[in-house]
């Protein structure tokens, strides 16, 4: 994905939105934002939605009013690119030495204990 395609951090907050709603108005974006960024604005919120549908990152239907948008992208598509792209820039291409950062202090016991039976499965198969 060219960087000047990539979601920015508010922007990749949108799409949470919008992949937990589906296809939503701005109204209805900018509402179910406020509980994770309280001081966003309407207006911020349709802007940011209008420069996204620009960049690709969401479609609008323009059929209706008000527009629905939704994103272009699903949700574990996106994050695969968004990732290798981390991994070959921060990690130098090394899927590994990201683990190993990711392991040290950001997952909890719970957490470990799933990324076992998940390696643990996959030796299975």
């Amino acid at each position: 994905m060219p960087a000047d395609k990539k979601p920015t951090a508010a922007e990749l907050d949108l799409l949470q939105v919008l992949w937990r709603l589906g296809a939503a108005d701005a109204k209805t974006a900018h509402e179910a934002l406020l509980a994770d960024r309280p001081d966003a604005t309407y207006a911020t919120v349709l802007r940011q939605l209008q420069v996204m549908h620009a960049k690709g990152l969401v479609t609008r239907d323009e059929t209706q009013r008000p527009h629905l948008y939704a994103p272009v992208h699903a949700q574990d598509k996106l994050q695969q690119s968004l990732v290798k792209d981390f991994i070959a820039k921060a990690f130098a291409g090394s899927g590994k030495a990201l683990v190993l950062a990711a392991l040290q202090g950001h997952v909890s016991a719970q957490e470990r204990a799933e990324i076992r039976r998940l390696l643990a499965k996959g030796d299975e198969a």
